[in-house]
């Protein structure tokens, strides 16, 4: 014991004096266990752990009472339950107590921040590439800097010391001047500064390698454990209970009279609480408690560590540094620095031990070195500093590096609330749970975000979650596709237009077209964790090497073969894939009046006929667009038609969870008396469209396909190649077109047939990076992109898709028609500028030189040669947004720091008139 205890003063009295030396000195100095391993880490490691490390705050929540039982009795009923005392549990509780509702319960396993909260850096960076994102964060910042303190007279622990993001390459900067450009929209002062400005900022900052920085002096630190404690008394004050030393031990789940799934109470080994609603927050550990009701929670339990230096001199009030090049951050803690980074080999912990609690891992030096060199080579001054403590604590990771947020589509009442490394998202949770929908866009955090078929996959997981992590410093590029995860679903075309040389994109886990490579194919090959943990690394990779070119913010190099796939399409004709689509019959004695209930359009036609329509809450904001076809009953059995009437919905097959969800629910909500099948996998679709598509297909098919024996916005069952199809006279790139949807089967030979007819046309195949674009041109929507649940079909330049002229009622339709009444304060423009540069969304849009939004969407038109992009601007006053207004303003869009004048359009710039769809083509 006597020599173990002098070598610890041997070693730290080294890494004082030795610094850099000092600390590569402990990797070899064995006796010292974990820090000194020097073989190789394998990347899962068992639940042993310590529990004594210093963390760099002043106070945490533990306390050491010796209490076993929970703190205070438990209540026999409650209208929430939120399970887990960490950041996000008391974040929740305090804004649904703020929104009135008292009666909440908070159960801690332990006690307050024990899991992963009271260590966590704490580090508040306002500039993220998300408006929504921005907007959470500006929201975070409000409360813990200044609405907390107001309202309990106590210290959150709030530091405004300011952020310094750093580039080391022109790519870096461009992207930090993009984030800049956004942050002005919301009033977020930041500034480029060259090396030379950096330096005199940060005297200590070596800036030889640097390309410049981006500085936000508002930025800060929060202290996590303070802010819980604030939160927690200010909930209690309000009248909820916190109850901690008491873990759950079950979560009841009973069908209702419908059969649906839902919450009816939370079991303790210390009694049982009533509740309709669960919230889990139970971070590293929210899977376990998903399992107790049978919700899949699609996360992961990594080590996550950093290092708390020495005494500093000349670092007091310098601001947080991000060295993303180098996977590192230097948070401000006094007169020292907190280094921590993020790996491409982190450790997982797959037995997530119930007993830990504010327990910590030994660091793997062998790992953690990695951000020390990067740290040492930012700021010399390290290379003489020693290190006063370490921190490696466990931290939950998803698949795309976002939180779980929503109610579970397995069980009604069931939240989730997990999976932060980041500011939280307590209030939009509160009034997710309250109203049955967030204030904001929340779909990039919901858990429907991912489909039902992957959330257990643990290949999917694992490999997603790996890479995401590791990736989680990377430039955030536009075009950017994951290597982790991928082929978990492919359509019946996927091999024929692999060796066509089709470059996939991934969604929802299906393997979609993004643009074709005229050279060579490109396919996907098994996740290598780029090297990490002795895996060979893939060599000659063709598809990541095509990805490599994309990263840019300028056009890519294929930017041309794109341009031909949509000329193609606008000159001739050109074949789509879009068979990852979600196909959907709504079939049942109440599905009429279901269908008028859900969708915004009026679905009273005969059958044979289609509509574009949309699908709202309750607050107007859009769910879903997708298109609603009535169907007749028929001899032939689904998935072509049915045996009673129905309808057949087509939805984006990256959102179809979230639109499967949505209507399961009104169902269940308004007791319908029908039900839903799900034929996504049973059928592929192509949409043949161009000048030359109706001519293509007489050829392979039995149906007259003239205007007036087949107008637009119908559809019928035909023969294509011998094969009975369900054929739709549609277009998402507004061309004459018809879209077929095709038993899984039949696939392979419908489309060789469409091929071969059409090579004498010059048909071609497109991907979706080619729609994208058409479809911009065209003015047409994508949700989640130009159509949010924030966003109402009025502001959306979509009123024409709501039955408003009718008496029929649907959901949203009151709060339309106030909208309707009060004008709008926010609308949809498109803008195109005439120099030619590539935008992507997120740039700022000003109105005579005034920010009044940013563009949420932005392609380069090859039809009319010009950038184009779709936001949405609000008056600088607050005022209703007029044509007018628009028709009169000067506007013009920042990008990446410069400004260029633009041109703002009422229609959209390609075919205004509607001519093309409808087969008028004789005027060109």
């Amino acid at each position: 014991m006597e020599q173990t205890d002098s070598l610890t003063v041997l070693c730290k009295r080294i890494m004082a004096i030795l610094g850099r030396a000092g600390w590569r000195v402990v990797g070899f100095w064995r006796p010292l266990g974990a820090v000194c391993r020097t073989s190789p880490r394998c990347y899962s490691v068992p639940s042993e752990h310590t529990t004594e490390k210093s963390v760099p705050y002043t106070k945490t929540l533990k306390q050491d009472d010796g209490l076993r039982g929970p703190t205070k009795a438990l209540p026999s009923s409650a209208d929430v339950v939120v399970i887990g005392g960490g950041s996000l549990g008391c974040q929740t509780l305090y804004h649904l107590c703020k929104m009135g509702l008292t009666n909440v319960v908070l159960l801690e396993r332990d006690r307050l921040t024990a899991g992963t909260t009271w260590h966590t850096a704490g580090l508040l960076w306002q500039l993220r590439p998300s408006d929504t994102e921005v907007e959470l964060l500006a929201h975070t910042r409000h409360v813990v800097s200044s609405e907390l303190q107001a309202e309990t007279g106590l210290d959150t622990g709030w530091i405004q010391n300011g952020g310094l993001f750093i580039a080391s390459n022109k790519q870096r900067l461009d992207e930090y001047k993009r984030l800049m450009s956004l942050g002005k929209v919301y009033g977020i002062e930041s500034y480029v500064l060259s090396p030379a400005e950096t330096k005199e900022l940060y005297p200590l900052m070596n800036v030889r390698d640097l390309y410049g920085t981006l500085y936000v002096p508002k930025d800060g630190t929060m202290d996590p454990a303070g802010t819980c404690a604030t939160l927690s008394r200010a909930a209690t004050a309000r009248g909820a209970t916190v109850v901690e030393n008491c873990p759950v031990t079950g979560i009841q789940v009973n069908p209702d009279h419908m059969g649906v799934r839902r919450v009816r109470a939370v079991e303790t080994a210390f009694g049982t609480i009533q509740t309709p609603c669960v919230v889990n927050c139970a971070g590293v550990w929210a899977t376990k408690l998903g399992e107790l009701a049978g919700v899949n929670v699609p996360l992961v339990a990594m080590h996550h560590a950093y290092v708390v230096t020495e005494r500093i001199e000349g670092i007091q009030n310098m601001p947080n540094v991000r060295d993303h090049d180098a996977s590192v951050y230097l948070r401000l803690q006094g007169d020292a620095l907190s280094v921590g980074g993020y790996e491409q080999n982190p450790i997982f912990w797959d037995v997530v031990s119930d007993k830990f609690a504010f327990s910590l891992f030994d660091l793997d030096w062998n790992i953690f070195m990695q951000h020390i060199d990067g740290a040492i080579n930012r700021v010399p001054a390290l290379e003489k500093t020693g290190i006063k403590s370490t921190v490696c604590g466990p931290e939950s990771f998803t698949a795309d590096h976002k939180p779980l947020l929503g109610e579970a589509p397995e069980v009604r009442g069931f939240y989730l609330g997990c999976g932060f490394n980041s500011a939280g998202c307590g209030k939009e949770l509160a009034h997710w749970i309250i109203h049955g929908r967030p204030e904001k866009d929340m779909y990039g955090y919901d858990i429907r975000r991912f489909h039902h078929s992957i959330t257990n996959n643990s290949r999917w997981l694992r490999e997603r979650s790996h890479e995401s992590y590791a990736k989680n410093y990377s430039v955030v590029f536009p075009f950017d596709e994951p290597l982790a995860g991928r082929n978990m679903r492919k359509d019946p075309l996927y091999q024929v237009l692999q060796e066509q040389g089709c470059v996939f994109q991934e969604r929802h886990g299906w393997e979609r077209p993004g643009w074709f490579n005229t050279d060579t194919s490109a396919p996907i090959l098994d996740y290598d964790y780029y090297g990490a943990y002795e895996i060979t690394k893939n060599k000659d990779y063709k598809y990541n090497e095509l990805l490599g070119k994309e990263y840019t913010f300028d056009f890519p190099p294929h930017h041309g073969t794109i341009r031909d796939e949509c000329l193609a399409c606008r000159c001739s004709v050109a074949v789509f894939n879009m068979s990852y689509f979600g196909k959907f019959y709504l079939m049942g004695p109440d599905a009429k009046k279901a269908a008028d209930w859900l969708f915004t359009a009026d679905i009273n036609k005969a059958p044979g006929s289609t509509v574009y329509s949309c699908m709202l809450n309750r607050r107007g904001g859009t769910e879903s667009d997708l298109t609603v076809s009535r169907l007749q009953a028929g001899p032939t059995h689904l998935p072509l038609t049915p045996e009673w009437d129905t309808y057949y919905l087509a939805v984006g097959g990256a959102v179809a969870q979230h639109n499967w969800s949505h209507i399961q629910t009104v169902l269940q909500d308004q007791g319908f008396d029908c039900t839903m099948a799900d034929h996504s996998e049973d059928m592929g679709m192509i949409s043949i469209q161009g000048p030359r598509s109706r001519e293509l297909l007489q050829e392979i098919v039995d149906a007259d396909l003239s205007n007036e024996a087949f107008p637009f916005s119908t559809h019928k069952i035909i023969t294509a190649a011998g094969h009975k199809v369900r054929a739709m006279r549609l277009s998402f790139v507004g061309e004459l077109g018809w879209e077929l949807h095709i038993p899984k089967e039949s696939c392979v030979p419908v489309y060789q047939a469409v091929m071969s007819a059409g090579a004498k046309y010059g048909v071609r195949n497109a991907g979706y990076r080619a729609i994208d674009s058409l479809s911009i041109e065209k003015g047409y929507r994508h949700w989640h992109a130009d159509l949010r649940p924030d966003d109402t079909p009025l502001e959306a330049g979509l009123a024409f898709t709501c039955k408003m002229k009718t008496s029929i009622p649907f959901l949203g339709r009151e709060a339309l028609e106030s909208q309707k009444a009060t004008g709008l304060h926010r609308r949809i423009v498109c803008f195109t500028i005439d120099e030619r540069v590539p935008m992507f969304g997120l740039e700022a849009i000003y109105c005579n030189g005034v920010p009044v939004g940013h563009l949420r969407r932005a392609e380069f038109g090859y039809a009319i040669d010009k950038t184009i992009g779709y936001g949405y601007i609000r008056k600088p006053d607050g005022g209703v947004v007029t044509p007018e207004y628009i028709r009169s303003g000067e506007f013009s869009l920042e990008r990446m720091g410069v400004v260029y004048k633009a041109r703002a359009h009422l229609k959209s710039p390609f075919d205004p008139d509607n001519k093309r769809v409808k087969g008028i083509y004789s005027t060109e």
